[in-house]
């Protein structure tokens, strides 16, 4: 059986991008990066919902050949463009880069999914990891703190149903004040 993780950069009051998307207010530094491309790196499948799929899409393909490009930059494209993705989507068309879309049931496909062999899945974009969340699917949260208030936006937390019990595994700190925390349910939540 697979392990679903959830991760992203959120900002202290919980949003994954401010309003109107704006995804701009984190505190970058060689080290986080390094950090995300080794978290990367260790993901067989990622499950992306299709705003997250559109930016990821829009940088990532040809990540390594801009210039300037660092060599974890340059390793991050190589994986991205490797690693098998599932896009979940009804208005996307047509995919590439070792990608294949989903337009029904996401739930039923991410279930689907976890119940085969391999190694760990990343669910990206908040939206798609909200239905994974409420499903009691999501095995592992990866939240990247970043000392900022934006006030509003897309939360990295969505309502649920009932208390999911977790266990803290991992905490560590980044420049510019950036704080990795990481939590795994406890058997009684899932």
């Amino acid at each position: 059986m697979r392990k679903l993780v959830y991760g992203m950069n959120v900002s202290l009051d919980g949003y994954v991008a401010a309003a109107g998307g704006d995804i701009g207010w984190g505190v970058s530094s060689d080290e986080l990066f390094r950090w995300w491309l080794d978290q990367e790196l260790r993901i067989e499948m990622f499950l992306y919902g299709r705003k997250l799929w559109e930016t990821m899409s829009s940088h990532w393909p040809t990540g390594d050949q801009r210039p300037g490009a660092t060599p974890a930059e340059r390793e991050f494209a190589r994986n991205w463009r490797d690693t098998p993705k599932v896009v979940f989507s009804s208005t996307i068309g047509e995919l590439d880069w070792n990608a294949r879309l989903v337009t029904g049931d996401a739930v039923a496909e991410i279930a689907r999914l976890k119940a085969e062999d391999g190694g760990p899945m990343r669910v990206g974009g908040a939206t798609l990891a909200a239905a994974a969340m409420r499903a009691g699917l999501v095995d592992e949260y990866e939240i990247v703190t970043h000392p900022v208030l934006v006030g509003g936006g897309m939360p990295f937390f969505t309502a649920l149903e009932s208390r999911v019990n977790l266990n803290l595994v991992q905490t560590r700190s980044f420049p510019g004040g950036v704080v990795m925390t990481r939590y795994e349910t406890t058997p009684s939540s899932v």
